[in-house]
């Protein structure tokens, strides 16, 4: 069957990777960069959209970790932080997602005088309201929960870890750790992993995104991280042999692990292009990780810094890496039973939302 815009566009989704100050929307940031007085590199929304993208668009992870300056710039306040994460669950409701993890450093919003908790009280009070709008007014079921993100060349990973145990109840599915990969080893959080751990918190790790395999193996063997951020350079550890139509892989220790337990890779295929992982949906690693038995689900990352949306990388992946309907729903349950939730809250998204909903495309 063809997979239109409009028939992708429909399909529930289940988006576990993606960040709160990388999906902001081009006028909501105008207006609070106004607010605020911040300085933008443009006031039209089109324009600003565009010169995100741009500037994303380098091949350099450090060059795309700038672009977020204006985005926190805006995320100072209570009120910033609400429409934002409110606007980002009617967003992503919108692109038909029905279940998400949206992960932020709470530490980067304390420039305003704002406490770690008041920061995550603001942006818990914005995911309710844009949980119970987005069902009022638009009909769309979707559940929302946060990851408290430690940024890796920061020394305050116990204090986040401490801040995630705190809020367990009150939204924070789990803990992550973000910021530049390269010279700053997950290792360095050692004691909030294993805090976290002894508390039955789960952890995802940026790894294998920016590092390759030794980073890897550190964020899963010496940090018990239950996910890996992106892990799409897990590649790296594979020798992978084609002829006609069949592959022929040799594995190396890191890669076997990875795959032998099922450990989640959250790919990003519209963010890796932009930070040089390859050159095109069709070279990226995706689809050979996906067809050797990786855990692989699909994210979004940053959706204003990549222009993307899920639907949009869905329909990369089909049109330019020949992904069917199938390879869709299997990313998509693969995302909902790995997802931090609670097992009957997946239970229910698979058997009431994802699978009647990709029944009703094969219609």
């Amino acid at each position: 069957m063809t997979l239109t815009p409009r028939t992708i566009a429909a399909l529930p989704k289940v988006l576990l990777h993606d960040h709160l100050d990388g999906g902001l929307r081009p006028a909501t940031m105008i207006e609070l960069a106004a607010a605020v007085g911040h300085e933008l590199p443009s006031t039209d929304p089109d324009e600003l959209g565009r010169w995100f993208v741009d500037a994303a668009d380098s091949g350099s992870l450090v060059r795309y970790l700038e672009t977020f300056e204006h985005t926190v710039a805006v995320m100072q306040t209570e009120e910033g932080l609400h429409r934002v994460a409110k606007e980002a669950v009617l967003d992503l409701a919108a692109d038909g997602v029905v279940y998400a993890e949206l992960r932020y450093a709470p530490v980067q919003h304390l420039q305003g005088g704002l406490s770690l908790q008041q920061v995550v009280d603001a942006v818990h009070a914005g995911i309710a309201d844009g949980v119970a709008q987005a069902g009022e007014e638009e009909g769309r079921r979707i559940e929302v929960g946060t990851l408290l993100s430690a940024m890796r060349q920061a020394d305050n990973a116990d204090e986040i870890a401490a801040l995630t145990i705190a809020n367990r109840d009150s939204g924070a599915v789990g803990f992550d750790i973000a910021g530049p990969e390269d010279g700053f080893p997950p290792s360095r959080q050692l004691t909030a992993f294993r805090t976290l751990r002894e508390a039955n918190i789960p952890a995802t790790a940026h790894a294998g995104e920016a590092a390759g395999v030794e980073s890897v193996w550190e964020a899963l063997q010496v940090c018990g991280a239950l996910r890996l951020g992106h892990g799409v350079r897990i590649i790296e550890d594979i020798q992978v042999d084609r002829e006609d139509d069949e592959i022929d892989a040799t594995f190396g220790e890191v890669a076997a692990w990875v795959l032998d337990r099922q450990i989640p890779l959250e790919v990003c295929p519209c963010s890796n292009l932009q930070t040089g992982i390859a050159g095109t949906i069709a070279e990226h690693p995706v689809s050979t990780l996906r067809n050797l038995g990786f855990a692989v689900t699909i994210n979004t990352d940053n959706r204003l810094m990549s222009g993307t949306s899920m639907s949009h990388e869905m329909q990369l992946l089909v049109d330019e890496a020949g992904w069917d309907l199938d390879d869709l729903e299997e990313v998509t349950l693969q995302a909902a039973w790995n997802a931090f939730a609670p097992f009957h809250v997946k239970q229910a998204i698979v058997t009431e939302q994802i699978i009647p909903g990709f029944e009703a495309a094969r219609v």
